[in-house]
């Protein structure tokens, strides 16, 4: 009976990021296509940017459940994810140029799904610089939001970034520990994994397309 209960949380989240996927357009367009132009524009984009994007959300939740199946050492994966994507950020604003990094993305994307299908123990030493790598594409593909913003606006922009990021995949990890406890059992880890996968190659075909 208790393993019912984590099929409705996983039915409405595979819902809500396939609804997302369904319009990617809106991924890199936080204030509607506008650059953010005060202190607050720039925070809330940066709130909104991990949020309506499926594939870094999706990136996100990924590193929240590994982080959580790998216990001793988990913040330091977030912590990676967050401090590189801060890192990628500037470095699009830095006119750094990335060939095709929505597809990078999209590929970082599937390559966390498939952790999670296949992996029977989680390991740090394999999320850590998958998180690191990928936290580079995905702040990259941030940085396009605020191209030409005040310096300011940036900063808030970054804190956005970061404070909704640890969020999503610190109470992701949180959740993922709970189910643990009630024996939902790696099926269910394997489940997510799979619908994270599927995510990252909509985006993917979708990148490819539109290239």
């Amino acid at each position: 009976m208790r393993q019912s209960k984590a099929s409705p949380a996983i039915a409405a989240g595979t819902a809500l990021l396939l609804q997302l996927a369904a319009n990617p357009a809106a991924a890199h367009h936080p204030t509607g296509g506008q650059t953010p132009a005060t202190l607050w524009h720039g925070l809330l984009s940066g709130f909104g940017h991990p949020v309506i994007g499926p594939d870094h959300l999706a990136f996100i939740i990924a590193v929240g459940i590994a982080a959580a199946m790998i216990g001793n050492g988990s913040l330091a994966i977030i912590v990676a994810f967050i401090a590189t994507s801060t890192l990628g950020v500037l470095l699009h604003l830095a006119s750094f140029n990335v060939p095709v990094v929505e597809s990078l993305v999209a590929l970082s994307v599937v390559a966390a799904g498939l952790l999670l299908v296949v992996a029977t123990e989680q390991r740090r030493h394999v999320w850590l610089p998958l998180a690191a790598a990928a936290g580079l594409l995905h702040g990259y593909a941030f940085g396009e939001s605020v191209v030409g913003a005040e310096q300011g606006v940036i900063g808030a922009y970054l804190v956005g970034i970061a404070i909704i990021s640890t969020a999503i995949a610190w109470g992701v990890a949180q959740l993922t520990r709970r189910f643990a406890a009630i024996e939902v059992g790696p099926q269910r880890i394997r489940i997510a994994g799979g619908v994270v996968g599927c995510i990252g190659l909509v985006m993917l075909v979708t990148s490819l397309i539109g290239a």
